[in-house]
């Protein structure tokens, strides 16, 4: 159709940060899992206080891939939201507590490995995954290639043929 803009494809760096945000939201829900099982079979918290965690979660969790879709569409304020949203605020939450027990020196990463359960290593492993996958995104987002993809978004125009960004 005349007149009709055809939205700039999202170059590499934004597709790959897409997949990771989709990758730390996968691990979290495994995280959760893990976690509401480890509750479960250790009888920690109500089932209200388990059902309350799960509700927040989720409405997390799908928050996260509805901001990563439109980041993915080219939406700066989606990319400024997820930096902040689960970049800065989520990422804390996970390693504040990690870092506050070993810099009271309540134990040693070594001592916590050789005590761990296979349950522990599992949510380590994949809370490592998490924060990795998150940090990587976030790099991904202000690529020079990802800059110029939001930029062009914001404005409505067109990718010119062989910029370069597009996929």
């Amino acid at each position: 159709m005349p007149g009709l803009q055809v939205p700039p494809a999202p170059p590499p760096a934004v597709r790959a940060a897409f997949t990771l945000w989709a990758t730390a939201v996968a691990a979290g829900v495994f995280e959760t899992a893990l976690a509401v099982g480890g509750s479960v079979g250790g009888s920690v918290g109500s089932t209200a206080e388990i059902a309350g965690g799960l509700a927040v979660r989720g409405a997390v969790f799908t928050a996260a891939i509805l901001v990563a879709l439109r980041m993915r569409r080219g939406h700066g304020w989606a990319r400024i939201a997820l930096t902040l949203g689960l970049g800065v605020v989520g990422t804390a939450s996970m390693v504040v507590e990690p870092v506050h027990a070993l810099a009271q020196g309540s134990s040693t990463i070594g001592e916590e490995l050789a005590q761990a359960g296979a349950m522990d290593l599992a949510f380590g492993a994949c809370r490592v995954l998490h924060v990795a996958a998150v940090l990587s995104a976030v790099v991904l987002m202000f690529l020079p290639a990802a800059n110029g993809y939001f930029r062009r978004s914001r404005s409505g125009r067109a990718v010119p043929a062989g910029s370069g960004t597009q996929a």
